[in-house]
């Protein structure tokens, strides 16, 4: 079993990324999970053509440890088990305690099985909750979405130090797969990136352009995969979960210094 996480920035288009990789994965006949680890839970909606299921925290608050499998685990398209941790209200708890709720009920429900587990994993702030994928290794390779704006790549930076750091852990078994650059359109943003990926030790496995059709999928509620099959875009998801399923090529990575990353930053955007 292979189990990957896609970690980046809120708002990068992991969810995007990660349900359109599990499609095509689902399209191999692979037999695949998808677990959003996001209080904003909506990673696996496009999966699920727009259903919001329920989340494990929500249903730990509600029945305590009286809850089966059917109930946290959902098929979505190709045969997708779909779950998602959730979170706390806002401004109250800790935004990783669905996180650790999802992992303690699955193993207990014997749920955590299959060709890929998709692990989909908010990366602004690497606390102990979200680390725990990583930490725990469960997420054996870590794929970091990024585009070309700083603070995205400063995101996917501090994540490499938490691989770096966690990687010395006996039970950690997390290493860096390589790098998605999830485009914005800015000029010479493939190459800005491909050298961060480079200069952390690490390479750039998939350049996904911007393009209006993923937007147009999710208006109707799938993903790009399922409503436009024949699409370019497609075909770059595709080759992404190819690239991903054949992979035996990790590390561990070298985070930058700030004053390296806003060189790298300074070198490829022009102010």
């Amino acid at each position: 079993m292979k189990q990957i996480a896609l970690y980046g920035k809120g708002g990068i288009g992991k969810s995007t990324t990660s349900a359109n990789l599990s499609a095509a994965l689902a399209d191999t006949g692979c037999d695949v999970m998808q677990i959003g680890c996001d209080p904003k839970h909506d990673s696996t909606r496009m999966l699920m053509h727009g259903e919001w299921i329920p989340t494990v925290l929500d249903l730990v608050r509600e029945k305590g440890d009286r809850i089966g499998v059917d109930e946290v685990v959902f098929e979505g398209y190709g045969g997708i088990r779909c779950v998602e941790a959730g979170g706390p209200d806002p401004g109250i708890g800790c935004a990783g305690r669905g996180i650790i709720a999802t992992f303690q009920l699955l193993q207990k429900l014997d749920a955590l099985y299959g060709d890929v587990i998709v692990y989909d994993v908010l990366g602004d702030v690497v606390c102990g909750g979200f680390a725990m994928p990583m930490r725990e290794g469960y997420a054996q390779e870590i794929y970091l979405v990024t585009s070309g704006e700083f603070m995205s790549l400063y995101a996917a930076n501090n994540i490499c130090k938490a691989i770096a750091r966690l990687s010395k852990r006996s039970k950690a078994k997390c290493a860096l797969g390589g790098v998605i650059c999830n485009a914005k359109n800015i000029p010479g943003e493939e190459e800005l990136v491909r050298e961060f990926a480079d200069m952390v030790g690490s390479r750039l496995i998939a350049y996904i352009p911007r393009d209006g059709v993923v937007q147009v999928a999710e208006v109707n509620q799938q993903t790009v995969i399922e409503f436009a099959p024949d699409s370019a875009q497609a075909a770059v998801y595709r080759h992404l979960a190819e690239t991903i399923q054949t992979n035996t090529e990790t590390s561990i990575p070298t985070p930058l210094e700030m004053h390296e990353l806003e060189a790298l930053a300074r070198k490829h955007i022009p102010v």
